[in-house]
């Protein structure tokens, strides 16, 4: 059974993880926008609980300027209610999710995140 959790206080809460990230981090982010939705697109992979969808600030080069769109960072709201047993498993999971989703963005891959425990 998922997790109740408004959409309001989700938001709040994916806001709450984003103030635990260390301000020079912060002001690394360039170009990226964060963005809650309800649920992945259609035949994405199952379980998608998050995605990031840009280049990478590591492949980024000179060719990349102000006419480029944000980069997305995408959190599911339904995946994280659905996978999560307690409140508290899904406030420490949307943490989770954002911390992962935003070292997709500085160029680090699932697997090193999976062993730094932001898998």
């Amino acid at each position: 059974m998922p997790i109740a959790m408004s959409r309001e206080d989700f938001e709040d809460a994916a806001a709450d993880a984003m103030d635990t990230i260390p301000q020079d981090l912060l002001d690394r982010l360039d170009n990226v926008a964060i963005t809650v939705e309800d649920e992945p697109q259609p035949g994405s992979v199952p379980g998608l609980l998050g995605l990031y969808v840009g280049v990478p600030l590591t492949q980024r080069d000179s060719g990349y300027g102000l006419g480029n769109l944000p980069d997305r960072i995408y959190i599911y709201r339904g995946p994280l209610t659905r996978y999560c047993h307690t409140r508290d498993q899904l406030l420490h999971q949307i943490r989770v999710t954002v911390l992962h989703e935003i070292g997709h963005h500085f160029g680090i891959s699932d697997e090193r995140l999976h062993e730094l425990g932001w898998g």
